[in-house]
């Protein structure tokens, strides 16, 4: 059975010499060394100022909303991972869709601009498979119209827009360490905060909002990083070049073979890779579904990443219309992905696409 991704495993003996010293001090939550740790070396390796290890990506989206005190309405993508919407409806934000460019799948600007109203409160983009969006013109629309922005950056891990983080811009970026990405924490997130004054809030937010053992001056929640989860991150910061080197060389062999077979995203300018996926655009839904089922006939299962459009939620209020949006969730694949595809099942894979295309 080959699935759209496989965790990566580190190495297993530098992992148990890191719970030696979990068990060793007795500290398993609640701000240990490990998580102090592991925030110092991805600031660095990120090249951000200021991180905050969270639970998860969904809560670090949520510990977003309230650091900056978002309301009312804020405008997103409809195509991304349900909890970028549902994030904000748990939180009594109400999304406002934008439809996307069809070309990068990154939310339009120019329809970021035609949403706004006296209510919006915030813009929520996504650098959709780790493509980031157009943070210049999203920075001056925000700029011009007092909104925050917060980037859910789940799948951009390590990209770069010009030389330099892209997790730098916006108010807040959030990424997600699930066991599937490029780099997890087997659970686990991140919040990357641009505005120093607002890191202690957050800290604060993620621990039941306790400021000390006799103040509790905001409301917050758990959502705080384990021991062991930053055990399993430090093993894999130490293993991101092996890991990255091997997704290239994956990646390369899909582009190689399915840019003359398939439509492919478009890059933004100035953007680096981190390979984290592979989307494939067919001309029609039918052609999708004729290629997904010849490949799970051969025990080949990528994914409908992402589906459906987010507009078409049943609990979203007002109902809207995103119409780019729903042909590509309609059109699109994720083809298996993960440093240990072997070259002769990625063949086989792609030799399936062809045939069935």
């Amino acid at each position: 059975m080959i699935n759209v991704t496989k965790t990566y495993l580190p190495n297993k003996e530098k992992y148990f010499s890191y719970i030696d010293k979990i068990y060793k001090n007795g500290w398993i939550t609640n701000n240990g060394p490990l998580v102090q740790e592991l925030e110092r070396k991805l600031a660095e390796y990120l090249g951000v100022k200021n991180i905050v290890l969270v639970a998860n990506g969904t809560v670090a989206l949520e510990i977003a909303y309230r650091t900056l005190e978002i309301k009312d309405y804020a405008i997103t993508t409809p195509f991304s991972f349900v909890a970028t919407t549902s994030s904000l409806v748990t939180n009594g934000i109400k999304p406002i869709f934008a439809d996307i460019d069809p070309h990068t799948l990154n939310i339009n600007p120019e329809n970021i601009k035609n949403a706004i109203t006296k209510n919006t409160s915030a813009i929520v983009p996504v650098h959709v498979f780790g493509n980031g969006c157009d943070v210049e013109s999203i920075n001056d629309i925000a700029k011009e119209n007092n909104l925050k922005v917060i980037y859910d950056a789940a799948h951009a891990f390590d990209v770069k827009y010009k030389d330099t983080s892209i997790l730098n811009y916006g108010d807040i970026s959030t990424l997600s360490f699930h066991a599937t990405k490029l780099f997890h924490t087997i659970e686990g997130g991140a919040l990357i905060i641009n505005d120093d004054s607002l890191v202690q809030k957050a800290r604060y937010l993620i621990n039941f909002g306790i400021e000390n053992e006799e103040s509790i001056p905001n409301l917050g929640t758990n959502a705080k990083m384990n021991e062991f989860e930053a055990a399993m991150g430090l093993c894999m910061l130490d293993e991101m070049e092996i890991i990255k080197s091997m997704r290239k060389e994956v990646y390369k062999i899909y582009k190689k073979e399915l840019k003359n077979t398939v439509e492919l995203p478009k890059q933004n300018e100035n953007i680096t890779s981190n390979h984290s996926y592979f989307p494939i655009i067919f001309k029609s839904e039918e052609q999708m579904l004729t290629v997904q089922k010849a490949l799970n006939d051969e025990q080949i299962f990528p994914r409908r990443y992402f589906y459906p459009s987010l507009d078409t939620l049943n609990y979203i209020e007002p109902k809207q219309r995103c119409n780019i949006s729903r042909d590509i969730c309609n059109r699109i694949l994720v083809l298996p992905m993960y440093p240990e595809l072997k070259k002769e099942d990625q063949t086989h894979i792609i030799q399936i696409i062809k045939k069935n295309i």
